[in-house]
């Protein structure tokens, strides 16, 4: 299949936004743009008698939905490849199954579900860390281009795969990558202010860590112009607060916190409801 980036679409206004900003990406990644809207298959697998002409109806309804995402698309970057697709079943299934063979999986914020009333929708968080291909969920997009990414990064794999992924994207957008790494303090006894050496120790060990993670990347990509920050504090907060500032944030799917078992991390759970631009979540490829 051609190189594509899949966009899933409901009709609803975030899912609108999510088009526009795939189909921006595809152009800036010079492939194809599919557009998938799911049928959920209650509405034509009903137990009981549908008036005349029900399943007509949703069927039009479906094709209506795709017709729309696409003119979207043409009208924002008419010069990209487009294509539509009806598909049936679950949603967060079909759309785990399109992300096999795409680069990225755009995604709105929230969309007509019964979790339309949540930040982050339902199908969002069940995509979102769940595929090997990046997911962008887009809510809150600056109305101006602000030349900006901003990384989250803790040395850990997944952060490494986020990296490399914000890296490529500020060469295409030809935006300052602002690389994030934050640390937070560990819990000190009575007097602490015995352990200041301790704490030197550990900031300049963070500082290492984060330039020996950025070298070869720097090196890979001498074009981008970076930006790094090293501070402890919590990560969540800290990149909220960077978004402010920027036109994407990127985070791995799951860092070296506690939870870092958990398939969608607390960091990158925590920056998908509170960041204030679109975020990407990049998973480790060998995760399983």
């Amino acid at each position: 299949m051609t190189r594509h980036v899949v966009v899933g679409v409901d009709g609803s206004p975030a899912s609108t936004a999510a088009v526009a900003w795939a189909a921006a990406d595809a152009a800036r990644r010079g492939c194809a743009l599919r557009i998938v809207h799911v049928c959920e298959p209650w509405a034509y697998d009903l137990p009981l008698d549908t008036p005349p002409g029900f399943r007509d109806s949703v069927a039009e309804h479906c094709e209506g939905v795709a017709e729309l995402a696409e003119d979207v698309a043409r009208g924002h970057e008419p010069g990209i490849e487009v294509s539509t697709a009806l598909e049936r079943g679950g949603v967060a299934e079909v759309l785990r199954r399109e992300a096999e063979s795409a680069e990225e999986v755009v995604l709105g914020s929230r969309g007509l579900g019964g979790f339309a009333g949540l930040v982050l929708g339902s199908v969002s968080f069940a995509v979102s860390g769940h595929v090997d291909t990046p997911v962008v969920v887009v809510r809150n997009v600056p109305e101006q281009v602000r030349g900006r990414i901003v990384v989250g990064f803790d040395g850990s794999e997944h952060s490494a795969a986020a990296l490399r992924y914000a890296f490529a994207e500020a060469v295409r957008r030809g935006a300052v990558l602002h690389a994030v790494h934050t640390w937070q303090m560990p819990v000190l006894g009575a007097g602490a202010t015995a352990y200041t050496p301790l704490v030197e120790d550990i900031f300049a060990a963070e500082r290492q860590v984060a330039e020996e993670t950025l070298a070869p990347l720097r090196e890979e990509y001498p074009q981008v112009t970076v930006e790094k920050t090293v501070i402890c504090g919590h990560p969540v907060l800290t990149l909220s607060d960077e978004s402010k500032k920027a036109d994407l944030v990127v985070v791995g799917s799951r860092g070296l916190g506690a939870l870092g078992s958990a398939v969608l991390g607390s960091v990158s759970h925590g920056v998908l409801h509170h960041a204030h631009c679109p975020v990407a979540v990049v998973r480790a490829r060998k995760e399983t």
